[in-house]
């Protein structure tokens, strides 16, 4: 979205090489990583923290090629998903900062431009998840509302 928000090109990032098979120096089974990622998810971290702890701590290579099943769908079956994805929810959490700012600065014309931005990608990831199912199809955004579902 940096693209559609700024007149930047966007950033780039580097992408782990597809591997087809588990390298030999991983030595964690599959039992092992699935009591590890119930625990990571028990002591509270979101699915992108758990997958960074795996990597960094455990030396997990891919979650992917351990479980043939990626993070989000074996907690989705292990049913400890959040209710709101974890993107939407930061990006609501942010809307909500800047609307606290707001409240306190109201002629802060910059930052009202960036609620503007932040809830339009609110919006348009709202309307993705609607259609992949993720989200129930009543369920929408409302900034009254949107503090109760964060915390």
């Amino acid at each position: 979205m940096a693209k559609m928000h700024s007149r930047k090109k966007g950033s780039s990032r580097s992408r782990p090489p597809t591997a087809a098979k588990l390298p030999e120096w991983s030595d964690l089974s599959q039992e092992e990583l699935e009591k590890a990622i119930m625990k990571l998810h028990d002591n509270g971290l979101p699915p992108s923290r758990i997958g960074l702890t795996l990597r960094d701590q455990y030396g997990v290579p891919s979650i992917k090629l351990v479980l043939n099943k990626n993070l989000n769908r074996f907690l989705t079956e292990n049913n400890a998903l959040a209710e709101i994805p974890e993107d939407l929810g930061n990006l609501m959490r942010k809307a909500l900062h800047i609307r606290k700012h707001l409240k306190a600065n109201n002629k802060d014309v910059h930052n009202k431009r960036a609620l503007q931005l932040t809830e339009s990608k609110v919006r348009r990831l709202v309307k993705y998840y609607h259609d992949s199912g993720r989200l129930a199809p009543e369920w929408t955004y409302k900034p009254e509302t949107a503090e109760i579902l964060v915390s």
